[in-house]
């Protein structure tokens, strides 16, 4: 195994992206792709070394870039501020999505009939806007996402799988808004799974959160056991 990763540049109306993709250069043929949407700060460390562990599942997986190339929030107050327009328009955020994943098809070493995307937090939210938007797209996978519904999809139908990862103490999505979620899903005919995990707030995958106040803390089983559920069903899903 030879894991080999490179940097690549993209654009949205005249906005600069850049992507990072990484894949096993030592499997031979187009392999499955897999986007990695990023949390508020913008497209990290965190969200590449997720896409080196996919690569060493035997996807070419690249992490999206929504904010611009080197733009990176340094804490709540600016990441808040680069998040809240995607927010506030959808469309917006939908559009890059699309943009992003038809970067990904495009690249020589993916198969363009076998994708799919997975995200955290802010990134959840933009996943599941991305099969919300009817998007040629084979499975999306939430980690502590935002689940709240767009305003700009109802009536669509989902032809992506669907597979939710919730922390049930999550303080910034409560239960109701997770049964809300399945009943779009339900009504969007999409073939779904959401998985609750007790004692767990937001942020659970990421090892530097640790602000109860806040509700962003860390916890490995909760970590672990969504990696594996998001192993097996990108396995069932792209093949």
């Amino acid at each position: 195994m030879g894991i080999s990763t490179r940097f690549i540049e993209y654009t949205d109306n005249g906005q600069p992206l850049e992507g990072f993709l990484a894949w096993d250069d030592s499997v031979k043929g187009p392999l499955p792709g897999v986007l990695v949407s990023h949390a508020w700060a913008g497209r990290s460390q965190f969200e590449c070394n997720k896409a080196v562990e996919l690569a060493k599942l035997g996807y070419a997986a690249m992490a999206l870039d929504l904010y611009g190339k080197g733009i990176l929030g340094s804490g709540p107050d600016e990441n808040t501020k680069l998040m809240q327009p995607f927010i506030n328009d959808r469309l917006m955020m939908q559009t890059r999505m699309q943009i992003a994943l038809n970067t990904l098809k495009s690249q020589v070493i993916v198969d363009s009939s076998r994708c799919g995307a997975i995200g955290f937090c802010f990134g959840g939210m933009c996943v599941l806007d991305l099969a919300r938007s009817g998007a040629d797209i084979q499975g999306v996978v939430s980690f502590h996402g935002l689940l709240q519904p767009p305003g700009n999809t109802e009536g669509n139908q989902i032809g992506a799988n669907v597979l939710v990862l919730h922390g049930w103490e999550d303080p910034m999505v409560q239960p109701d808004i997770v049964v809300s979620l399945a009943s779009e899903l339900t009504q969007a005919g999409a073939d779904w799974q959401i998985h609750g995990y007790g004692k767990t707030m937001h942020a659970f995958t990421n090892p530097e959160a640790n602000d109860t106040n806040m509700g962003t803390v860390y916890n490995e089983t909760a970590d672990t056991r969504s990696w594996n559920s998001m192993h097996s069903f990108l396995e069932e899903t792209l093949g």
